[in-house]
């Protein structure tokens, strides 16, 4: 068996390696292995080798190619024109490869595109002339007197008139402008004196003049001058002077101006809107139909009873209900908020009510509005401060460690803010005490009570009743004693804004429960629907003439 002959070897030698039989040398790039895969294997017949098969290497194009492009790329190699750069800091290739990455960075910032606004040009210029053309051909202008100043077809058959015959009625609508008076605007709309002084004298019987909103609109009709040059005479004015009420002025047969009063039905059923919390309330009563202004009361009121952002859970119930207004003409308007609150799982959570003419919120058990801050235990004075004060009883000077608030026998005593009762019980001198933990690791004490509302471990909520007024343990009569710790430490509860609240009492707390119950009876979204015509609004609406009863 014979070896490989010296074309074989050649043949099938692969490109990795050099003339030395090794492979290349580190840093230098590697050939690629050998390939037959573009040659193609040929029979030949030789004189001297007879029917001896041999390899011939057949060059096509494919085999052009691939030869070709394998020298590129082992130029390309050899060129390294992207050395890494975190390698060979201030040698040559690596200052090769600084130049290649800041002609890179300026080709492309040459290229680079702009950020300057394109403007289109209009497909047709048009100017002032044509403009002015174009408005004298279209309809528009017609209904609006000819503001164009252009006439049409002008010819000579059209003679020019010596004087043009006014109309006999002109009918304009007025409007009452923010920091202008009703005088002035009548003025304006080309009443004369005599009839604008009539008018005014006319609706201030019914109303003053000066309640008249802004804003509001008036239709006036003015009939046929009597001279040249005169003011024409009113023959008509109508507003609404307010939202339950209608005024028209009108020249009778006698040529006087009288004033007819409309009054308009209203009805002020409070609007109730109610809803699931969600993830946002403002949304939730947004998206139930809730005007902008009544949601911002809500949550403001609502704010200073409990946590917006704890308090209130995404399954709770929004109750809110505002005063409104529907008129028998079909006017809506929404007024202030009139009650806030809160219900989990049925039950209401919290109830706040406006009440009083100070318009203040009360909690439904007939407690003001609460701003922030902490709570006052009881609405009495103080009478001992914090500090060294000879004792009433044992006659020595000694820290007063807290603050006595007078207070009347049995008059409620609640928690300053929310919190966790630590113990409730007989302590020594302060007799029955109540001891509650804060947020921020602070507690507070209170002492000589008669009679205690809870129980050591219950949870207990701002404004909550925790205890009544007495005189037990060292004391001289009934009052309340009021500790405050910070870190164990006792601190001066002065230091700490107390907030006061008004209380309902007596009679005025029963009404107060009693408006509040006959409020929360209004269903929700009853006041959205139409009123129901009267039998004079349906009279009127029926047609006079006898035409307009062929389409009954």
């Amino acid at each position: 068996m014979r070896g490989p002959s010296k074309m074989e070897d050649a043949l099938f030698q692969p490109r990795e390696m050099d003339a030395s039989g090794h492979g290349p040398a580190d840093g230098v790039p590697g050939w690629r292995a050998a390939a037959l895969t573009h040659s193609q294997i040929a029979r030949a017949r030789t004189v001297e080798d007879g029917d001896r098969a041999v390899l011939r290497r057949v060059r096509g194009i494919g085999e052009r190619w691939d030869a070709w492009r394998w020298r590129a790329e082992e130029k390309l190699a050899r060129v390294d024109l992207a050395p890494d750069l975190a390698q060979g800091i201030g040698s040559r290739r690596w200052f090769r490869g600084l130049g290649t990455f800041i002609g890179l960075s300026a080709f492309s910032l040459a290229f680079w595109p702009g950020f300057a606004p394109l403007e289109a040009a209009p497909a047709t210029r048009v100017d002032d002339a044509v403009r002015d053309e174009f408005r004298s051909q279209m309809i528009m202008p017609l209904a609006l007197g000819g503001d164009s100043g252009r006439r049409m077809a002008a010819t000579q058959a059209v003679a020019p008139l010596k004087a043009a015959p006014e109309r006999p009625r002109i009918e304009v609508v007025a409007t009452l402008a923010n920091g202008d008076s009703f005088a002035r605007m009548l003025q304006r709309a080309g009443i004369g004196g005599a009839d604008a002084a009539r008018v005014l004298g006319l609706v201030g019987q019914a109303m003053p003049v000066d309640e008249i909103a802004p804003g509001t609109k008036i239709d006036i009709t003015l009939g046929r001058r009597p001279a040249p040059g005169t003011a024409r005479p009113l023959d008509a004015l109508a507003f609404r002077a307010r939202f339950d009420l209608a005024l028209e002025v009108a020249r009778g047969d006698g040529g006087g101006l009288a004033l007819e009063r409309k009054a308009i039905r209203v009805d002020n059923t409070p609007l109730r809107i109610r809803g699931v919390a969600g993830s946002s309330l403002y949304r939730a009563m947004r998206s139930a139909g809730a005007p902008a202004g009544a949601v911002q009361a809500y949550l403001k009121e609502l704010g200073q009873q409990v946590d917006l952002d704890d308090g209130v859970r995404p399954d709770d119930t929004f109750d809110m209900i505002i005063s409104y207004k529907r008129a028998a003409t079909g006017e809506r308007q929404a007024g202030q908020l009139l009650y806030a609150g809160i219900e989990r799982g049925g039950k209401p959570r919290t109830q706040l009510m406006r009440w009083g003419s100070d318009g203040k919120f009360y909690e439904a058990s007939g407690v003001g509005e609460q701003r922030s801050g902490l709570l006052q235990p009881v609405p009495g004075r103080i009478t001992s401060s914090f500090g060294m004060r000879r004792h009433p009883i044992l006659g020595y000077m000694r820290r007063h460690a807290g603050m006595d608030f007078k207070a009347s026998y049995g008059q409620p005593i609640v928690a300053v803010t929310d919190g966790r009762v630590l113990s409730a019980g007989r302590a020594g001198g302060c007799g029955n005490t109540v001891r509650l933990a804060h947020g921020g690791n602070i507690q507070t004490r209170y002492c000589h009570m008669s009679r205690m509302a809870v129980a050591a471990g219950q949870s207990v909520r701002r404004g909550q009743v925790i205890g009544y007024v007495g005189s037990t343990g060292l004391s001289t009569g009934a009052h309340l004693h009021y500790e405050m710790y910070r870190g164990g430490q006792p601190v001066n509860p002065a230091s700490v804004a107390f907030v006061t609240r008004a209380q309902l009492t007596g009679e005025n707390l029963r009404r107060f429960r009693q408006v509040l119950a006959q409020l929360k009876t209004v269903g929700a979204g009853a006041a959205l629907s139409d009123l129901t015509p009267s039998a004079a609004e349906a009279d009127s609406d029926l047609p006079v003439r006898e035409i307009d009863r062929l389409g009954e």
